[in-house]
């Protein structure tokens, strides 16, 4: 191994499909025809590699490859063609049950779980309490794992996978199983993991977490790597996979009409199926001036302008906010508002205001747009413009995170307590 602590190269993976369970067999002995196996490509010819110390998030629609690929690199699958190299002591938490016995108490299946990854008895004793006091859940670790509700499972299977000091750390999807304060833990933990040098592999089809947590992100579809890259620009692919739309459909730069241009993004991402376009936008003061800068506390529009290209029986108007990373803050549409629910027609334009008072903390951020609908139940995107807009929010005061609740805080003297 190089640099990197993982290299795949051109993995492939094959499932052969049976029509009933005896074929199996039959194709075992060699006594099943051709025709009567069929095959899924669940990995098509994949390679990247994983620096040491580097959070990677993979992402991708279901059945894309994502956990087939962390099966193939933990060694539980055997690749159909290419190669998977690991250079580090790995630990896994791959699906709800994987690695544990549901007949054995939670102690047992400590020590079951650590002696399959590697560890004496000896080495998992001497960590031991810390495995309990991190899964947190009492008396219960005495009783079989098949009573278990899912959330102290996937407590106690979590707890094993980080205290076995592992060189890399593998989750896929475990943690949207917890409530929210162990989840909070966890990420914490994946903070310290962070800064101790470790690498982590993770899944999640939370793309905040995938946002907030990840150095990079491989993006994977119908088992092929469709991008590989800074979060921000690869979670913006996904979400063009997401809506039917391939990679190359969606267009940089492509400018509206907009009256203001000083704070127009000119790297935006536009794309949709043309079916409405956005032709100008653009943040106004109180005043209906248009500004890039609004004072925290004073109240502010959003404008949009759609050109309609075809019938629509119900579009939706939006805007959101992100900060520079990314992560999307706020923001609203009109269904949501129930603002607008009539049918457009082609040929029409509408001028859409969004009027709000400005909460979030000082900063820079970024507005994106879109005309979205649901067409037969099936979500469409008609036009969306990412990062359009660049937003300065003056502030005097900030407190912590994103938002201002405009607290009002009053200290006074409590009344004396009496010494019992």
């Amino acid at each position: 191994m190089s640099e990197n602590i993982i290299e795949v190269e051109n993995i492939t993976k094959v499932y052969k499909l049976y029509r009933k369970p005896s074929d199996r067999l039959r194709d075992a002995l060699r006594l099943l025809p051709a025709e009567k196996v069929s095959h899924r490509r669940a990995l098509d010819g994949v390679s990247f590699s994983v620096p040491r110390g580097q959070t990677v998030g993979i992402i991708g629609m279901n059945g894309s490859g994502k956990s087939t690929l962390l099966k193939l690199i933990t060694g539980v699958l055997t690749p159909t063609a290419g190669e998977a190299r690991v250079g580090g002591h790995v630990s896994a938490l791959l699906e709800l049950g994987a690695g544990f016995n549901m007949e054995y108490n939670g102690i047992d299946n400590i020590f079951l779980n650590g002696m399959m990854t590697g560890f004496s008895e000896e080495e998992i004793r001497a960590r031991l309490q810390d495995i309990l006091d991190f899964a947190d859940i009492g008396e219960y670790v005495y009783q079989p794992v098949k009573t278990y509700s899912s959330g102290m499972f996937v407590r106690l299977a979590f707890a094993v996978a980080i205290n076995i000091d592992p060189e890399i750390l593998i989750v896929d999807e475990a943690l949207s199983v917890g409530d929210v304060f162990f989840q909070a833990k966890c990420y914490h933990k994946f903070e310290e993991f962070r800064k101790a040098g470790k690498t982590i592999l993770f899944v999640s089809h939370d793309l905040s977490s995938i946002m907030r947590y990840c150095d990079r992100v491989i993006v994977l579809h119908e088992g092929k790597l469709a991008g590989d890259g800074e979060p921000k620009e690869m979670i913006d692919r996904y979400k063009q996979i997401l809506v039917g739309l391939r990679p190359e459909d969606a267009r940089e730069g492509a400018l509206p009409e907009t009256e203001d241009v000083s704070n127009v993004n000119p790297q935006l991402l536009s794309y949709g199926d043309g079916s409405a376009r956005i032709t100008a936008f653009a943040v106004e003061d109180a005043d209906g001036r248009p500004v890039s800068s609004i004072e925290k506390g004073a109240f502010f529009t959003v404008r949009m302008r759609a050109e309609i290209e075809k019938d629509i029986a119900a579009p939706v108007f939006a805007f959101t906010i992100r900060n520079i990373r990314g992560e999307e803050i706020t923001g609203t549409n009109t269904m949501v508002e129930e603002a607008y629910k009539e049918p457009v027609k082609r040929g029409d334009v509408k001028e859409i205001t969004f009027t709000q008072k400005m909460v979030l903390q000082g900063g820079a951020y970024l507005l994106s747009f879109g005309v979205t609908g649901f067409e037969q139940n099936e979500f469409k995107v008609y036009h969306r413009l990412y990062d359009a807009l660049t937003l300065t929010v003056v502030s005097e005061k900030n407190t912590v995170g994103y938002i201002d609740m405009d607290s009002r805080v009053k200290v006074t003297d409590a009344a004396a307590i009496s010494p019992q």
